[in-house]
């Protein structure tokens, strides 16, 4: 009878063993995912603390600034600011997938889009204008003509209307997010509708000068993403999770024989 007792609570431990190892390995699935989106605010939020600080403090957009130690750091920022952009409107879009519905997937994939293409172009200018410079100045002179409306000095080919489509992708993405996330009430609204109204009245800021441009424009757009950002990031849900199943003490096996 011990024998038999024994070979059960061997045999009687291996599926509840299994079991349990299941059960902790999907309970550390379900809390590793909301702190992955909610780790996403924290790049939101530098995306849009520096998206907001750097509009006072950038150089004009002239073939005079490329080679500036300013420029350096500023457009270097850009660059990481881009990432982070990315980052962040991905954690925020996760984390009201299923509330925001397919309104808010469209706005993610413009958004986020303008953001991805606009990273190509501040990689050019990182990287790229400064060697070109002194080598190409009329090229790089007409480059940063696209973005101070200066008139276009040679042609730069496929450039000029994909700056283009990024204004365009980032309107519409900005204000379909902005719409998405203030129905969803996941996140604050306040910065959804600033999102959203900042997005559509971008193109009226083109009719300032270019420098007051970037404060118009820029700064709103950057204090409600990093405003979302902030919200994602403290927000503080109640961690649910299923009760691991109690190790059961094996019952003796009944041989028939005593």
């Amino acid at each position: 009878m011990n024998t038999n007792m024994q070979t059960a609570t061997i045999e009687g431990d291996k599926p509840m063993n299994t079991n349990t190892q299941t059960a902790i390995k999907e309970s550390k699935m379900k809390i590793t995912a909301p702190k992955v989106i909610r780790w996403a605010g924290l790049s939101a939020m530098a995306a849009g603390i520096i998206f907001a600080g750097i509009q006072p403090i950038h150089p004009p957009d002239v073939l005079a600034s490329v080679n500036t130690s300013i420029w350096a750091i500023l457009t270097s920022l850009k660059l990481a600011m881009c990432f982070f952009f990315l980052l962040g409107i991905t954690g925020l879009y996760a984390r009201q997938v299923e509330e925001s519905g397919w309104l808010g997937l469209v706005g993610y994939l413009l958004f986020g889009l303008s953001w991805a293409l606009q990273t190509g172009f501040v990689f050019a200018e990182v990287y790229i204008l400064p060697v070109l410079a002194t080598a190409a100045p009329k090229f790089v002179d007409t480059y940063l003509g696209i973005v101070n409306g200066s008139p276009a000095e040679m042609n730069i080919g496929a450039l000029v209307p994909t700056y283009a489509v990024v204004g365009i992708l980032y309107m519409l993405g900005g204000l379909i997010f902005g719409i998405a996330t203030f129905r969803a009430r996941v996140l604050p609204r306040w910065p959804a509708g600033l999102l959203a109204v900042v997005a559509v009245l971008t193109p009226a800021a083109a009719l300032l000068p270019h420098a007051i441009q970037r404060v118009a424009a820029g700064m709103p757009m950057g204090i409600a993403v990093a405003w979302l950002g902030y919200a994602l990031w403290s927000e503080r849900r109640e961690k649910v999770s299923e009760p691991l199943p109690s190790k059961l003490i094996p019952q003796p096996v009944q041989t028939g024989a005593e």
